[in-house]
């Protein structure tokens, strides 16, 4: 088990950014600790990560049921467009 203390950073980007109104959040590590499982705790849209949105841990793509562990960055990207 972790200590109370443990945390995890959140990041949101673009679209996810603006409908939450936040970019960043330290949160208390609870276990277990997924992204799928923050994406539920954050409410940011449902019980389930659209098939859209990519997540990455500590700057690299993962899947959304990878274990999170004290000092992550998580953060959630959504469809980007441009040209």
């Amino acid at each position: 088990m972790q200590p109370p203390s443990a945390t995890i950073e959140v990041l949101l980007f673009a679209a996810l950014r603006e409908q939450a109104g936040w970019a960043r959040r330290r949160l208390p590590l609870k276990e277990p600790c997924t992204p799928l499982q923050c994406w539920k705790d954050l409410q940011l849209g449902g019980d389930t990560l659209p098939t859209e949105i990519r997540v990455a841990i500590n700057q690299r793509f993962a899947a959304a049921d990878t274990p999170l562990i004290a000092g992550d960055e998580l953060a959630f990207l959504p469809p980007i467009s441009g040209g």
